[in-house]
């Protein structure tokens, strides 16, 4: 039965629909909170530290979509929660429209991250699995176009929307529409169901990950995780409160999904010439450097410059590090990256309330900016004490 599951569905379309999966729990149900912001504090008067609050509440619901992925085994369950994430999705940014009561928001906003986990978690994870059961390469670069598609479609459907509703309710259940588009190929083309395991030689299953190479990664991927979202939530704030840049946060965001797509394929070109551990020590050097320039010059040079590195960075280290963790565990790679982006999602937390904190008593968000780069900095020195890794060609 599995088999005949795995075998009806072609290559092209598991990756589709995991990329449509992406776009809809991740681009949507996440990132639709950033280009909405603006609007939403003009609108309702919503504070930065709510907003950082609501964005941490956001991956707390994340980080406990990762408890539960990071001990999930059955396939089939696997499966079902993935597939109840997607509509879950499209529900979580329908529902932010429903009302003004701040709890409201933090019901919504803690399902989407609930609904991030499944589809960057538990999606790629079945997309990985089938990748190695169909003797291809095991790699995440493809199925990760959909977090930078997502950021594109986050941020055009915001502007879109925009430019005919200027209510911000109306402008959350546009959004929600627009997920629907993604939600159809995303269903129909899930990952199918891992086939049972029997026979499995336990020599090759076993995960070959020692606890000391999972803390440092775990410290390493905790000071992605910072890096990561405080330019995924405040990138359009932090662009539109300069006097001469207002009116551009769209595009800023924008220019982080297209950097964001033709990047996976580079990262991953790198990795094999490379190994991973260099690349992602490259990753997170240029995404420190894209963190300063916001910092260092309110220019719009600097702006945009900052959100194309942020874009072209956050993808290779998200995709090269759960690929390499879900290599080590090939009986459910799902499980292992759940387990190891729980440092990521607790940084998701923290991150947002401090930099929300810092810009309600500075003014700016220039402090946030250089405490992450610090953090990212701390990151690479973990990074570093690895030893280098590869991933195996495709079988032939």
């Amino acid at each position: 039965m599995s088999k005949d599951l795995t075998s009806h569905l072609r290559p092209w379309q598991v990756i589709s629909g995991g990329i449509c999966g992406l776009v809809l729990s991740i681009g949507l149900a996440r990132f639709a909170f950033t280009p909405l912001l603006p609007e939403l504090q003009l609108q309702t008067g919503l504070s930065d530290a709510a907003a950082g609050g609501l964005a941490a509440v956001n991956y707390a619901g994340y980080i406990s979509g990762a408890l539960a992925a990071a001990w999930i085994d059955g396939a089939h369950w696997r499966h079902r929660l993935y597939s109840m994430g997607l509509w879950l999705s499209l529900l979580s940014v329908a529902g932010m429209a429903l009302s003004t009561w701040l709890p409201n928001w933090a019901l919504w906003r803690y399902l989407g991250g609930l609904c991030g986990a499944t589809g960057m978690l538990l999606g790629a994870g079945l997309v990985l699995g089938w990748l190695m059961r169909q003797g291809r390469r095991p790699e995440l670069g493809v199925l990760f176009i959909g977090l930078g598609l997502g950021i594109v479609v986050s941020a055009l459907g915001a502007w879109g929307v925009s430019q005919i509703w200027s209510l911000w309710a109306h402008q959350w259940l546009a959004m929600a529409a627009i997920g629907l588009v993604f939600f159809i190929p995303a269903w129909f083309w899930r990952p199918p169901v891992p086939p049972a395991q029997t026979g499995v030689d336990n020599s090759q299953a076993t995960p070959r990950v020692s606890s000391r190479w999972m803390l440092t990664m775990a410290g390493s991927y905790f000071a992605a995780g910072w890096g990561f979202v405080i330019s995924a939530t405040f990138t359009v704030a932090i662009v539109e409160r300069e006097p001469a840049l207002a009116g551009q946060g769209a595009l800023a965001w924008a220019l982080v999904g297209l950097a964001a797509m033709p990047a996976v394929f580079l990262w991953d070109k790198v990795a094999r010439r490379w190994g991973d551990t260099r690349a992602l020590l490259l990753a997170f050097g240029l995404q420190t450097v894209s963190v300063i320039l916001p910092a260092v010059s309110g220019s719009l040079a600097a702006a945009l410059s900052g959100a194309l590195g942020y874009g072209a960075t956050f993808i290779g280290i998200v995709s090269l590090t759960l690929a390499l963790v879900g290599r080590r565990a090939p009986q459910n790679p799902g499980k292992a990256m759940a387990r190891l982006t729980l440092s990521y999602g607790a940084a998701q937390v923290i991150a947002p309330m401090v930099a929300g904190a810092m810009a309600q008593s500075t003014g700016t968000f220039k402090g946030a900016l250089w405490l992450t780069a610090g953090v990212m900095l701390l990151g690479m020195a973990l990074l570093a004490t690895l030893p280098d890794d590869r991933a195996p060609a495709d079988h032939v």
